[in-house]
Parts: structure tokens; sequence; C-alpha cells
């Protein structure tokens, strides 16, 4: 059958269209939808499935880098990936698949570390034969030796010393025995940090145990290159900090964790640690396989980003007078956020998304502007400085955050057969200068609540009892 002239020129104008529209595709570049590239996911191949988190991600040699990890080091198809400025990335040829959650820049030698590898100003990568069979989840500066090696630590408690140029390895110490964390305690060390002449280590092993007062395993502490000390005993997620080449500016510490009752953010600055205390936005978040892995890192620069129990918070990395200056929250999720950064004008979110039991591993990274972070949900979240508590005579609790919620209300309990007055203070400079708020008394045995005015604020709020008794005093912002 003969086709007519019509027909066949109305066929060319529609096949032109059909390659002209494929053309236009392929000329935008990758697919991208709110941030994120279907085709830059991490998958686990479907032996010995696990996990696919990517456990950390930094730029370095003109790319950005990130490292992805399973359970236990079981699984495969995962690696070292890096992404170009054209949104395209590869799994890097010397690959391993393993369970990695570390990064740090080594200046004196030139070169970044992210799980196992070694990577040079022009993107040549080494691996460290020794490590890439442990669990490492944090790299850090040397304490004795700073310009030719670092430090490794493992989630199982392992310490070990690696010369940045050879990349050997010799184990230091095994931080359970160090720590006298329980046998029966599930290790799960989460991070590390070398400032001020110490390294302080972070382990978050909290079970159900942990969480009925049975066992004490979670861990903070402090070694000084001859002597481990103790700093906490609940679990503890993050070390981070600054070292600044000007010693005026801070050179401080913060150490985030939680028990029952809300987050804890410890704050270190010459010799002396401080306790304050956070809400929590969800308690998905209390348990130690939970927490993968809640970080504060410089996200711009000389400006922290800190991601603890479900909110986002802003901090600064400069201190004054040995006090923790303004910290404000930012907005709740409820993502697994292992690791973030910036890189070439965005904010990189890394992400623990699906694992075995939601089917095939699997995870992805977010990109966007970091002012998109206050788009998320708005502040909330609940706390208490003391729960279920036996406290002293004229004891205080630590400070506890008010800022950047709307409506704010305390619950006070306490089990005295005497009337309790408790005195709420608060820091609206949040300098450490207190005025009394108003005293609240609550019966024998009794309960007691108290509504903030509409719009009242202030940075820290902390509470003092003129009597002994076990109390609970627990904040809910909503």
């Amino acid at each position: 059958m003969l086709i007519s002239q019509t027909r066949f020129s109305s066929f060319i104008f529609v096949l032109l269209l059909i390659l002209v529209g494929s053309h236009s595709i392929q000329a935008q570049g990758p697919i991208q939808i709110k941030g994120v590239f279907p085709q830059m996911a991490i998958v686990s191949d479907h032996k010995d499935r696990s996990e696919a988190g990517i456990g950390a991600v930094i730029p370095w040699a003109n790319k950005l880098w990130a490292v992805g990890y399973v359970a236990h080091i079981r699984g495969s198809g995962l690696g070292l990936y890096e992404i170009s400025a054209d949104m395209t990335s590869r799994r890097h040829p010397a690959s391993y698949t393993g369970t990695y959650a570390n990064r740090h820049i080594h200046n004196e030698s030139d070169q970044a570390f992210i799980g196992p590898y070694a990577i040079d100003t022009l993107g040549r990568v080494r691996i460290i034969e020794d490590l890439k069979r442990h669990r490492l989840t944090g790299t850090m500066q040397h304490l004795f030796h700073p310009d030719s090696m670092v430090y490794f630590l493992t989630m199982e408690g392992l310490l070990f010393e690696t010369n940045v140029y050879t990349l050997k390895s010799k184990q230091l110490a095994d931080l359970v025995n160090e720590l006298e964390i329980p046998k029966s305690a599930q290790v799960h060390f989460k991070s590390a940090f070398t400032q001020d002449g110490r390294v302080v280590v972070a382990n978050n092993s909290y079970y159900e145990e942990d969480f009925l007062g049975k066992r004490a395993a979670g861990r903070l502490a402090e070694w000084d290159g001859k002597k481990w000390t103790i700093l906490d005993r609940n679990p503890y997620v993050e070390v981070a900090g600054k070292n600044w080449s000007d010693k005026t500016y801070g050179n401080a510490i913060y150490a985030t964790g939680w028990d029952q009752g809300s987050v804890i953010l410890k704050f270190y600055k010459a010799g002396t640690w401080k306790t304050y205390r956070l809400p929590k936005a969800s308690y998905a978040f209390d348990h130690a396989w939970n927490t993968e892995w809640m970080r504060i890192r410089e996200a711009q620069t000389e400006r922290y980003l800190m991601d603890i129990h479900g909110i986002f918070y802003e901090m600064p990395t400069i201190t004054y007078g040995g006090n923790i200056l303004a910290i404000r929250p930012i907005s709740n999720h409820l993502r697994m956020v292992p690791d973030f950064c910036y890189w070439r004008g965005m904010l990189v979110l890394t992400g623990d998304q699906v694992d075995r039991s939601t089917g095939q591993p699997q995870s992805n990274l977010w990109f966007g502007n970091i002012d998109e972070l206050w788009q998320m949900g708005k502040p909330t979240g609940w706390g208490a400085p003391w729960w279920e508590k036996e406290v002293k005579k004229a004891e205080t609790s630590d400070p506890f955050l008010m800022t950047g919620f709307d409506k704010k209300v305390v619950h006070i309990t306490q089990d005295s057969d005497q009337e309790v007055e408790f005195k709420i203070e608060i820091d609206f400079k949040g300098t450490g200068d207190w005025h009394t708020y108003q005293t609240i008394k609550v019966p024998a045995k009794g309960y007691v609540h108290h509504e903030f005015p509409t719009g009242f604020s202030c940075h820290w709020v902390r509470v003092t009892v003129n009597k002994a008794c076990k109390t609970t005093v627990y904040f809910v912002y909503s």
C-alpha cells in the first residue's frame, strides 16, 4: 500500500520530535528529584544482604568522596565512591566492602582518610590492608606524632595507630577492657576526636537492660596517652571540635549522648567538662543501632550543624568565657544521617535508608541548600533533666535548652512525704547568669504542671529543690 505524501511528512515530523525530545532529555544531564540523583544510589548485592548505608563523605581532590557500609562486614557490592562536578559517580576500583564511617583530613601529609582508604591531592587511592577488615568508626590526630601518624578506632573498641606514609598499623588498646564495659553488652563505639592533649571516645551501647537501669554499658572517656578516664557511663554517639591554630578561639570539645530523660551535651574547655541537656524529638533513636551516626560537623566554614535525636541545630565553633554560646534548633526530622558536608555550594546529607527487612539494601545522598533544613518539621521535643532521680536538698539540675521552641510546659512529680519547692531558674543570655523565674510547690507524693506564657523563651532553664526527694522534671515543647 502506498503511503500518501501527507502521511509520510507527518510521520517524519513526529519522528523528529521524538529524536529532538530524546536529545533534550539527554542534554539536561542526570535525573534529579528534589536533590536526589537516583542513579547515584549505592546498592548492595543480594549475597548476604544486610545494610547499605553511606557512612562518611568528604570533599577532596576535586571530587566528593563517599564510603558505604554494611552491617558487621556482612554483604557485598559496596565500597569507595567518587562523585564528579557533573553529578556522575563511580565505585572506585580499589573498593572493599566493609563497615566504615570515619573521615579525617591529615594536613601534614595532604591526605584524606575515609574508611580504610588514604587519598592524596591528585585523587590517588591506597588501601590500608591492616584495617580494611575492621569496622572503622573514627580517625583522629595522633597525640605524639601528628606529622606522621593518625589513630583509628573500631566499633569494637580497638584503638590503632597508623603511619600515614607506609600505612602500617599497630593496635594500642582494647577499650572494652580499659573502660570496664560489661561483657554482656554489644559494643558499639561511634566516634573519637583529639583535642588539647587528649583523645576522647564515644560508645553508644544502649539496649533494654540499660534503659531499665540494670546495666550501664555506654561510655564517654578520654586518654592522655597514658591513662584512660571514664567521663560518663551513658551512651554517647559523637565527639567533635575544631583545632584552632589561635588558642584564644576556644579549642572546645563537644560530645553528644543520651539517657532515659534527655539528650546529653558535654562541653569541654580549658580542662573542665560541663554538662547540658537538650530535648528529644523522637524516642526512635533510643537504641544503639538507631543512631547511625548522629554528627556535629562544620557544614560551612566556622559554623557547626549538630544532628541529635531527630533535631538539627546550629551552633558556633568559637567559645568565650568557658561557656557554650547560643544553640538554636533548626528543624525536626526522622532521617538517618550518618554524615554531612558542604560541597560545591551544596549541603550534602548521606543516608541509611533501606536494609534487608524492607528490600534490597540501598541508600543515597541528598544535595540541597542549607536553608532547606528550615523547611523540615518545626522544632518540637521533650526531655527531663531529672528522670525518676534521687536528688539531695539544694541540688540543682543540669541546664536544659529552652530557646527556639514555641509553647512550653513542665511536669513535676516527687515522692517525698512533705511538700517540696522546685525553684525554676533561667539564663536568658546564655552566659551562665541565672535568675529565678518562679518557685513551684509540689505537694507530698504529688504532681504539678506549669504552662509558660505564650512567647516566653530563654536560652537555658534549670531546677533546684529545697528537700531531698525522688523526682521527675519533664519539659514538653510543642
